[in-house]
């Protein structure tokens, strides 16, 4: 059976580092931190992504903030139209901790995209089209 994993939290709250740890060796990876920030229609680049390992029956990991309910939706039906076993890990919002992580980074984040994605934050809940939610501390 195919699995995908949504990772959702604030930008370096953890969440590539737990694809790298946990999921690396069985789930492809999508994510727009592998894209160009200056790269046009990132969301629906993602998502043709997504879909075209889906087809090749590959089991795959979104790993971005996906903060609210309608940036999952996408991914969620995309992944129930293949089929596929949907579950999410999320990290609850620590901003003051994320701008921490951030500015240590090699390459932050402008700061002005953590405080957009703590402003559309929702916890995610099973109802959206989970059959798992784990969160992480």
């Amino acid at each position: 059976m195919l699995d995908v994993v949504l990772l959702i939290g604030l930008q370096a709250c953890g969440k590539t580092t737990f694809y790298a740890s946990t999921l690396a060796d069985t789930h492809a990876l999508v994510s727009k931190d592998a894209m160009p920030r200056s790269a046009r229609h990132r969301e629906a680049r993602l998502l043709r992504e997504f879909a075209a390992l889906l087809d090749e029956g590959r089991s795959v990991c979104v790993d971005n903030t996906q903060p609210s309910a309608a940036e999952r939706a996408g991914v969620i039906a995309t992944a129930r139209a293949a089929g596929a076993r949907v579950i999410g890990h999320w990290w609850r919002p620590d901003l003051p901790l994320s701008l921490e992580r951030n500015a240590a980074r090699q390459d932050p984040v402008p700061e002005v995209g953590l405080y957009a994605a703590a402003s559309r934050w929702e916890e995610p809940a099973l109802d959206e089209g989970f059959d798992d939610l784990v969160e992480h501390g």
